[in-house]
């Protein structure tokens, strides 16, 4: 069902074994929330940042988010998206699947469409059949590391809520002045709460911001600046090692063919 961006929506309110919505979003913040149902969520423009209370997700164009039921989350989009969202209720047998960000071939995107679309109030008899190929199709989909585990050490703390306002990180050595721990108790601290050392950490934030940036229209030479890479060369290079594609092909790498 086609809902504005402001309309009130409650998907725990309904019977049905799944809803759908489908709506233009601009920017928005859903805050801090859960719902009993699972949550499918899907963009086909413009990325979507998911936050759990230790993990960040990025959701990039034409990929999906599956949020199982009872999971806290917010949902951050800054940009407009055509935005969809199907709601499954935790009775269904074949949808005990763990939060991940998964790629949507053109089958999968063809059935969430019809999914987002469909009238609410459908009889189960009527739902069987889609729901057995989504189920199927969700299940086969190559889910993508698009996350970030953020650690929990107090002394990181001032730092972390900078960061989770979108400051960069800053350089280990930075980091070490700033926290007031050395640099070798910082390396410990992440590799044992994120499961990555401080580089490499630093690294993926980077490329998250990145990707959100550039869904969102970034200029290549603006991203590069703003996220410190020597130059666009090298920002160049370091996409194409994490993505296997250029920066100026990744807006692009979104099909034509768009949501009606």
């Amino acid at each position: 069902m086609k809902i504005t961006q402001d309309a009130v929506f409650d998907p725990d309110s309904f019977d049905d074994p799944v809803v759908g919505i489908a709506s233009e979003m601009g920017p928005h913040d859903s805050g801090r929330h859960c719902h009993r149902r699972h949550q499918l969520l899907f963009s086909a423009a413009g990325s979507i940042t998911i936050e759990l209370e230790r993990t960040l997700f990025l959701l990039p164009p034409r990929r999906a988010a599956w949020i199982p039921a009872g999971t806290v989350h917010r949902a951050i989009m800054r940009g407009v998206m055509a935005y969809r969202s199907l709601y499954f209720s935790p009775a269904l047998p074949l949808l005990a699947l763990p939060m991940q960000i998964v790629q949507v071939n053109p089958l999968l995107f063809e059935v969430i469409e019809r999914m987002a679309f469909w009238p609410w109030g459908m009889s189960e008899e009527q739902q069987t059949s889609l729901i057995s190929v989504f189920s199927q199709e969700i299940r086969a989909a190559r889910s993508e590391n698009w996350t970030l585990r953020f650690p929990t050490d107090r002394r990181l703390q001032t730092w972390l809520d900078k960061v989770m306002n979108g400051e960069l990180p800053p350089r280990l050595g930075q980091l070490a002045r700033q926290s007031g721990a050395c640099e070798r108790t910082i390396s410990r601290i992440f590799i044992r709460e994120t499961g990555m050392n401080y580089q490499n950490w630093r690294q993926q934030w980077r490329l998250l911001k990145s990707m959100e940036m550039l869904s969102d229209g970034g200029p290549i030479s603006q991203v590069a600046q703003q996220l410190e890479f020597s130059s666009d060369s090298a920002f160049i290079v370091f996409f194409r090692q994490q993505t296997g594609i250029t920066p100026a092909h990744y807006p692009r790498n979104i099909p034509a063919q768009q949501p009606a």
